[in-house]
């Protein structure tokens, strides 16, 4: 009779549990047309980059061809033309393409992991600890971020993509680590929380097998919008000489193109495809966030 009751009060349970993540996630992509539309062009993108390097060899498209300077849209045989090396644009922006997202993906996990342990920990202790890392991530966020990776960047020997990683990451993990903190502050005080201290349940199995969990939704979420903001600050620096080597391409450096007004007014075909290939994944990414952010508001709701 017993474990007829318990049965039961488990189909009851398993009835009653929400949808997972990723099909909240999926339906509200498809419900929202311009989210499903910017989900396609993203992978597309990626795609492009991606795949199209895979056939690329990086010495050759980064070899100059004095022969075939200045080349317009289309000239022999050069779709997007070609730079003052005699260098396939559209190469350049394949490869330039790859590496910038590359690097916004790399940043965004290394940010997204020390972010969230910080911002775990000082949530779920609050108190004193709480305040002490609190008091550190202000310091960092208050820091002029720009003018110290340009510092870096100008004394650091061996500069490489690497090192760059690195010098974003060290300001990144700042504001994911405030963004995890209000969240499990929210958690921290729930009855599951209760009841894994009442019976025995570490701390750290606490944090990371009950509370973890419920702010999944809002890890995706940091983690795709993080990419595209990333992915602008490689771009920033590399357009100011300060991001990745010249001789590594990058969408920054592509548009850095546009420093000089003779590029700007009479050869378009340096800076404007991958500028505009830039304000597209990041709109496209960024409309897939607004997906994803409807998506863990449903979930909410449905909890």
């Amino acid at each position: 009779m017993a474990k007829d009751k318990k049965m039961k009060k488990d189909n009851s349970q398993q009835v009653s549990t929400p949808p997972l993540g990723i099909r909240i996630v999926l339906r509200e992509i498809v419900k929202d047309k311009a989210a499903l539309t910017a989900f396609c062009i993203v992978i597309a993108i990626l795609l492009f980059c991606f795949v199209g390097s895979l056939f690329l060899n990086k010495s050759q498209v980064t070899e100059i061809n004095i022969a075939e300077s200045y080349y317009a849209w289309g000239e022999n045989g050069h779709i997007f033309g070609t730079d003052e090396g005699g260098r396939d644009i559209l190469k350049l922006l394949i490869m330039g393409g790859r590496n910038s997202i590359m690097i916004g993906i790399s940043v965004t996990l290394i940010s997204m992991v020390v972010g969230l342990i910080v911002g775990i920990f000082a949530g779920y202790y609050g108190g004193i600890i709480d305040s002490i890392i609190m008091r550190i991530v202000d310091f960092i966020q208050i820091m002029p971020n720009f003018p110290i990776l340009i510092v870096l960047a100008t004394v650091i020997p061996n500069y490489n993509a690497y090192t760059l990683v690195g010098m974003i990451s060290i300001f990144g993990w700042t504001s994911s680590a405030r963004y995890y903190r209000s969240f499990v502050l929210a958690q921290r005080g729930r009855e599951y929380v209760m009841a894994s201290k009442t019976s025995g349940s570490s701390d750290l199995q606490i944090m990371f097998r009950e509370v973890l969990p419920n702010i999944s939704s809002m890890i995706i979420i940091d983690l795709v919008l993080g990419i595209a903001g990333n992915i602008g600050v490689e771009t920033g620096l590399s357009f100011i000489g300060y991001g990745l080597p010249i001789t590594t391409p990058s969408l920054g450096t592509l548009i850095g193109y546009a420093n000089d007004p003779v590029n700007v007014t009479t050869r378009p075909w340096l800076w404007m495809p991958a500028a505009i290939l830039l304000l597209i994944i990041s709109l496209s990414i960024n409309y897939v966030g607004r997906a994803l952010q409807k998506a863990a508001d449903a979930r909410q709701r449905e909890n």
